[in-house]
Formats: C-alpha cells, sequence, structure tokens
C-alpha cells in the first residue's frame, strides 16, 4: 500500500457520504492528515472519521455550510490552527436536483417551475462555496509555493441536459472557475484541476430507487473516485494544472502518468456550450 501522502494536510467537502467519503477513505490509506467537513456534526462524518482513523490517519471533523463565507474562513483557519499547512482542497460538497424535485430525473423540471429558494441554494453550494474555501485557501498555498485545489465537477452532458438546471449550469460554472484560477495561480507552486466520476454515481444526488441510474441508464459505483485522488493530491502531479481528469477513463492497472494522460479530457481554446 502506498503511503505517498505522508505528511500531507488535506481538507475535504462533503466528506460525510458519497464520493467524499471514498475520497477520503483512499486519502487515509495513503497517509495523509485530513480535515474531514460535513455540513453538520452528523454520525455520518464521525464514522468516516473513525473509519479514516481506523486506516491510521490523524483525522479532525468539521461542520461547515460551504455556502457561508464566514464559516468557511473559520474552517481553512481551524485547519490551519491543528495542522499547520494545507496541502490540497478537495472541494466535493454541493446539493443536487433532488432540492429541485425528487422526480427530476424522471420528470424534468422547467426552469421556470424551479422554487427560486432551491435554485439559490444550488448555485451557493456548488458555485460560491468551492470559490470560499479555495478563497481563504489559496493565500496561504501561495506562501507555502505548493497546493492543489480540486473541484469536484460532473459530465459535459449534464451540464445542458434538459431539466438540470441549475445543478448542470453550476458544474459549467465551477469548471470555466477553475480555468481561471488555475491561470491566476501559475507560477506560484499551486495548481487548480478538475476531477469527475464520468457518469452517474450511487450517491443520494439520485433519487433512491430499486432501480436506481443516471439518465443514460447507468450508474457507476462511489468508489470509482478513490482510482486518481492519491495522484491528484501527491507531488506526483506537480506542475499538471488547468487540467480534467475523468475518473471512469483511468486505468488502474496502469501506471499512474499513462492512466492519467488516458483520463485527461483533450484540453480547447475555447469551450463551447451553445
Amino acid at each position: 500500500m502506498t503511503r505517498a501522502l505522508t505528511g500531507k494536510t488535506i481538507l475535504i467537502t462533503g466528506a460525510s457520504r458519497g464520493l467524499g467519503r471514498e475520497m477520503a477513505l483512499e486519502l487515509a490509506q495513503a497517509g495523509a492528515q485530513l480535515v474531514l467537513i460535513g455540513r453538520s456534526d452528523s454520525p455520518a462524518l464521525r464514522a468516516v472519521q473513525a473509519e479514516a482513523q481506523a486506516l491510521g490517519a490523524e483525522a479532525i471533523a468539521l461542520a461547515c455550510d460551504v455556502a457561508d463565507k464566514d464559516q468557511c474562513q473559520a474552517t481553512i483557519k481551524a485547519a490551519l490552527d491543528r495542522f499547520g499547512r494545507l496541502d490540497a482542497l478537495i472541494n466535493n460538497a454541493g446539493i443536487g436536483m433532488r432540492a429541485i424535485s425528487e422526480t427530476f430525473n424522471t420528470t424534468p423540471t422547467k426552469f421556470w417551475e424551479a422554487d427560486p429558494a432551491a435554485w439559490a441554494a444550488i448555485v451557493s453550494a456548488n458555485v460560491n462555496g468551492p470559490f470560499y474555501m479555495a478563497r481563504f485557501a489559496a493565500p496561504h498555498m501561495v506562501a507555502q509555493g505548493a497546493g492543489k485545489i480540486i473541484n469536484i465537477s460532473t459530465s459535459d452532458q449534464t451540464m445542458v441536459r434538459r431539466g438540470y438546471a441549475p445543478y448542470g449550469p453550476s458544474k459549467a460554472a465551477l469548471e470555466a472557475a477553475s480555468r481561471v484560477w488555475a491561470q491566476d495561480l501559475d507560477g506560484t507552486g499551486v495548481t487548480v484541476n478538475v476531477y469527475l466520476p464520468g457518469g452517474a454515481a450511487d450517491t443520494d444526488l439520485l433519487p433512491p430507487s430499486p432501480d436506481k441510474k443516471g439518465a443514460d441508464g447507468n450508474l457507476l459505483e462511489a468508489a470509482i473516485m478513490r482510482r486518481a485522488i492519491v495522484w491528484l493530491c501527491s507531488d506526483a502531479s506537480d506542475g499538471v494544472t488547468g487540467a480534467r481528469f475523468i475518473a471512469r477513463l483511468w486505468n488502474p492497472d496502469l501506471p499512474d502518468a499513462e492512466a492519467a494522460a488516458a483520463a485527461r479530457s483533450p484540453s480547447v481554446d475555447k469551450p463551447g456550450i451553445m
């Protein structure tokens, strides 16, 4: 078992379940010190903390609503107070389309039918939340001369799929912001990359169903996010920035450099939406 992250401090939002839990446990196995963030100090969050500690990781659990900038600032401070540094920030927390409708994946909700409060909550968590966390983490990373910001996204077809507003557009905004941040941080030693499953994953973002599946009829295991996360947080990915990696395309049987090349989306000068 590799301990590639020994001595690294990694903060992951939305760590209490789903993709966040899987990434947290993979990072724990790799030797990272973890700051596990949930919207509340829930039994689920504490369970992940206990699982990480059982794997030998030093892990703390903190409650933070990422849509609240003051809570984000206090959370970054608490992480630095405890560990003295922050090597990676994984912006995973988010709100999905169930806030709009429990049947969004079978009966699309037209944008003018969406509750404005639910719309605002999704945008606040999915767009403002990553900004707040990165806003307060980046200065410390720049001062260190190193750091990783990893923003968790969704498939490009979801960004423009009928009935998936504002969740899809919120991830398009996050990816555009990631590209800007990578340029802003160029030359500082701090990198910004996007990571996504590559299809619908078996998480609470989908309504419970005995036949749960994504819009394309498939469903990925949440554990697929374990594939590239250690590499993305490790020194092996130093200098890689402004890139987008798809977990489904990462072949764990290949050397990391080859797997990363295969899982990386082609870069384009001008993204196309319409």
